[in-house]
């Protein structure tokens, strides 16, 4: 048995601005993708909640959750905090056992390689739907959480309304669900 005096301090898994910057230039990042959902006691989907945004320009959009996964944190972790960051601490999200991806999506800094765009970076994100039992209380860069019945979030409306792709994305995780009308 190793002793744990003799193993080196576990980084923290946060980058500075600068590093972040420097490493979203060379090399692909990982994230993950959530679409909060309410299901009624069925089982059947019945609202799905779609963010309210502002980015750093000003701009307003619908946003499903997204986030990075940090160094050492496994997927279920990176879920459960990029849930809690941004729809709150009693959101209640049911995480599977074994978090299996609906889709993988590759979001590219150039438009028209895939359908998915972050003019930021080259990032692959794990895509998730998680039903949620809590009250969400939007924090962060969201401003508030909307729920939408699975024909309202198909609307070409809420799509107008959605950026870098993720409309597509909110469309495949209703037709894994079963529920694109």
């Amino acid at each position: 048995m190793t002793d744990m005096a003799e193993l080196p301090p576990e980084p923290s898994g946060w980058l500075s601005d600068r590093e972040l910057n420097h490493v979203r230039g060379e090399l692909p990042l990982l994230y993950i993708n959530a679409v909060p959902v309410r299901i009624n006691p069925h089982g059947e989907l019945t609202h799905v909640g779609l963010l309210l945004r502002a980015d750093d320009d000003g701009m307003i959009s619908r946003a499903i959750v997204a986030g990075r996964v940090l160094y050492h944190e496994t997927i279920r972790d990176a879920l459960l905090r990029n849930l809690e960051k941004d729809l709150g601490p009693v959101a209640l999200p049911r995480l599977p056992l074994n978090p299996t991806p609906f889709c993988i999506a590759e979001y590219f800094p150039t438009r028209g390689i895939s359908k998915y765009y972050d003019s930021r970076q080259h990032a692959v994100a794990l895509a998730y739907v998680v039903p949620v039992d809590g009250d969400c209380e939007p924090s962060q860069n969201a401003l508030d959480i909307a729920w939408f019945t699975p024909e309202e979030a198909a609307s070409e409306d809420i799509a107008a309304e959605m950026m870098g792709g993720q409309e597509s994305l909110l469309k495949q995780a209703l037709a894994h669900c079963g529920v694109l009308p």
